[in-house]
């Protein structure tokens, strides 16, 4: 039987502030499917940033394990936790986090550099993924020579880049108008009908909509339901 892409059991995350303790998440155990398309909603400080932090390894739990292709990351060193985030997980932002210096070409190849990839197939692979989200024609413009819209696809490029099994979305369409945001939707949609699995963060529920599972996050606690 195939791994799970994400499973949790009894993760909790805790924040201490001098004498204060914030239980951030509280004893969450979820199951992500290879190929599955999830949304997570709650209204802001619920919890929302912290559960795609742990997921994404940005952040390490309190308590409980968090299991990626099986592989249980609770313990890992950072070292490890980086090659996990670079091997596994591709990262879209609302602010797309674009080097301002490079051309669109450029910063899909970066992340390809990091990760030990050779020139001739970051090329190849740059080529394609910019492609997929129809920017073949702007390969050598930078940030400030294209739309927020496009900026953002780019940012959803250069998440494929190292052919993670997990997207992870914060808010992918936070900064852009309603046609830019149906067109990211549009390719997150074709990159999960390829095979990928894709995790959103959104405050919007018609984005929320289009996945196949909600999770709701109210005070820390994770509830969800089938779309």
């Amino acid at each position: 039987m195939t791994a799970a892409v994400i499973q949790t059991k009894g993760l909790t995350k805790t924040y201490r502030m001098g004498k204060i303790s914030v239980e951030a998440l509280k004893a969450t155990d979820i199951t992500i499917q290879p190929g599955e398309y999830i949304a997570i909603m709650g209204p802001s400080g619920s919890g929302k940033s912290t559960l795609m932090n742990l997921i994404g390894c940005l952040d390490v739990p309190s308590e409980g394990s968090l299991f990626i292709d099986g592989i249980d990351v609770s313990t890992l060193s950072e070292n490890d936790l980086a090659r996990i985030r670079r091997e596994k997980i591709g990262f879209i932002f609302q602010k797309y986090n674009l080097i301002p210096t490079l051309t669109a070409m450029e910063n899909v190849m970066l992340s390809m550099s990091f990760a030990g990839v050779n020139t001739p197939e970051r090329i190849k692979r740059a080529k394609k993924f910019l492609n997929l989200v129809d920017l073949g024609h702007r390969l050598d413009h930078k940030p400030s020579e294209l739309s927020g819209g496009e900026q953002q696809r780019v940012a959803i490029a250069r998440s494929l880049s190292n052919q993670p099994s997990l997207i992870l979305a914060d808010e992918p369409t936070g900064n852009v108008d309603t046609k830019a945001g149906n067109k990211i939707m549009e390719v997150l949609e074709e990159i999960n009908h390829q095979g990928k699995t894709i995790i959103t963060v959104t405050h919007d529920p018609n984005i929320a909509q289009r996945a196949h599972r909600i999770l709701h996050i109210q005070d820390g606690i994770v509830s969800e339901n089938h779309v």
